[in-house]
């Protein structure tokens, strides 16, 4: 059996370490799943970017916030946000309507580095050309 690999939104390590919610076990075992080695995943420079952004907000704890993205940074492999990504984002969000800043710049980091999937739980990914998006609770019981 041969490991996923997907893009991570920054939703799930968001809701994993967020207050309680429908999302957050889900989300929780996506991270444990990438741990574990189950999953393979990666983000780009921005998601790290958006986790210890929103965290500081959440938290107001600085030390709180950036260990909480280097420990989701620890889990992925991180790709740089370069301008073939940004071309392509620029790309998506003329090309699609759901898709706008953040997200378009997690799709075009998938399409730009060959992943076809992206967990979310946020339908924006839904209908993005070239990406199926997978909701937390199924994430591993999709196979590649």
């Amino acid at each position: 059996m041969s490991v996923q690999r997907v893009l991570l939104d920054s939703c799930v390590p968001l809701y994993a370490l967020g207050a309680a919610s429908p999302w957050r076990e889900p989300c929780r075992a996506v991270l444990t799943g990438l741990a574990r080695g189950d999953l393979a995943a990666i983000a780009s420079t921005e998601m790290i970017q958006e986790v210890v952004h929103h965290r500081l907000r959440m938290t107001t704890d600085r030390a709180t916030a950036v260990l909480d993205a280097r420990d989701v940074a620890a889990l992925v492999t991180v790709v740089p946000f370069d301008d073939a990504v940004l071309q392509a984002a620029l790309d998506l969000i003329a090309r699609t309507s759901t898709l706008r800043g953040r997200d378009a710049v997690h799709a075009a980091t998938a399409l730009c580095h060959g992943v076809t999937r992206v967990v979310s739980v946020d339908p924006a990914f839904d209908g993005v050309p070239g990406l199926t998006r997978l909701d937390p609770p199924a994430h591993l019981s999709d196979s590649a």
